[in-house]
């Protein structure tokens, strides 16, 4: 985004705008085109890591920027942290929160007390350079040790032992979440991101559908998904229930859901760059009006500026430079459905990461997969 910029009141594309409006043509176009829209990030779902268009200057700016929720997490936190690796990497830690209160409770599927949970999360690894990521997604049926921590209301949580992962979020929110993740992993967040039901859903619509295809038939009542095998472009509700069904698909279980999962973030990253040649300022408007409302940020990236200049760095990175894999776990004997981690090779993960080296094949040979690899493709 530009340092100086004449004001354009009212939403892009709409009556009202008083500025006027550059024709340049050709080459020029395209780069002044470039300058003025800045990147949003959004979400990585359950979500996973989107890149989206932005625009504008003046009531835009300041209509965006009350759009967007942050929490200070290194406030909460404090110094008890893993040291920050400066090596030029980042690692950002990506939740799709399941929120049953509000617009999300109309979604279904588990309860609708108005309490929280982080339904999915992922490590996203962007290594020096920015041109390539690894992803690392944490089942949340994972039975963890929680360290003590304290949320950003400045209530101190007691530690717990073999509870289950997303149980970090239901009782501290986004800082003992990060708190439980850099225990388990001794790598430092730099960044955080949320994104709730409700807005993902929305996102996908604004999009206009995400083409995927199924290798064969997904059904699963409990995520209202019934998708035949062939081709699709999901709209909002049929892509949110892909990313949370586990009934229909593998084994039946969170690691199933994690795949497909991982499969919908690389349709949708593929799909959001088709952004870029967009020539609406309507569209980008709409786009960016809702990214900005569906996410939750640190403080760091709370604003649309910082924002903007965090996923502008990231705008180069595309789904075939894009490592997932799941955290190495192992299906609990006491309880089939719950997995724990196989801290071994888990440990040549996190090593990894904290090197900006590629997460070696070994380290996730011979761990619970779930089955589903493969039934979901980007179109």
């Amino acid at each position: 985004m530009p340092a100086e910029s004449t004001p354009e009141p009212g939403i892009p594309g709409e009556s009202g705008t008083s500025a006027p409006r550059r024709r340049a043509k050709g080459r020029r176009r395209k780069t002044r085109s470039t300058r003025r829209k800045a990147l949003l990030i959004t979400a990585w779902t359950a979500a996973g890591i989107v890149v989206l268009g932005g625009t504008g200057a003046g009531y835009v700016y300041f209509k965006l920027n009350n759009n967007l929720k942050s929490v200070d997490i290194n406030q909460a936190l404090g110094t008890d942290r893993p040291t920050k690796v400066d090596n030029g990497s980042e690692n950002i830690l990506v939740l799709g929160s399941d929120t049953r209160s509000g617009s999300n409770k109309k979604l279904g599927g588990g309860t609708d007390d108005g309490s929280a949970r982080s339904d999915t999360a992922m490590i996203v690894h962007v290594y020096k350079g920015h041109k390539k990521a690894s992803v690392v997604s944490m089942p949340r049926d994972t039975l963890i040790d929680r360290p003590e921590c304290t949320d950003t209301k400045g209530v101190t949580h007691d530690a717990a032992s073999g509870v289950m992962f997303n149980e970090a979020y239901s009782t501290g929110g986004a800082a003992c979440t990060v708190k439980t993740v850099e225990s388990l992993t001794g790598l430092r967040m730099d960044h955080y991101l949320e994104v709730d039901f409700a807005g993902f859903e929305k996102l996908i619509n604004e999009l206009g559908g995400v083409p995927i295809t199924t290798t064969k038939d997904i059904k699963d009542a409990d995520s209202h998904l019934n998708l035949k095998a062939g081709s699709h472009t999901l709209n909002g509700q049929q892509a949110l229930g892909l990313v949370r069904t586990r009934h229909g698909v593998g084994d039946g279980s969170d690691l199933g859901r994690i795949q497909l999962q991982q499969a919908f973030i690389k349709a949708l990253v593929n799909q959001v760059k088709h952004i870029g040649v967009l020539s609406s300022p309507k569209k980008l408007y709409d786009l960016a009006n809702t990214a900005t409302k569906a996410v939750t940020t640190d403080s760091d990236i709370g604003s649309v500026t910082d924002l903007a200049s965090f996923a502008n760095g990231l705008k180069g990175i595309s789904s075939s430079n894009m490592n997932m894999v799941t955290m190495p776990v192992q299906y609990d004997p006491a309880n089939a459905n719950r997995v724990i981690v196989e801290k071994a090779k888990a440990r040549l993960v996190w090593d990894a990461l904290k090197n900006d080296r590629p997460i070696p094949a070994s380290a996730t040979k011979g761990t619970a997969t779930g089955d589903a690899k493969g039934v979901v493709t980007a179109s």
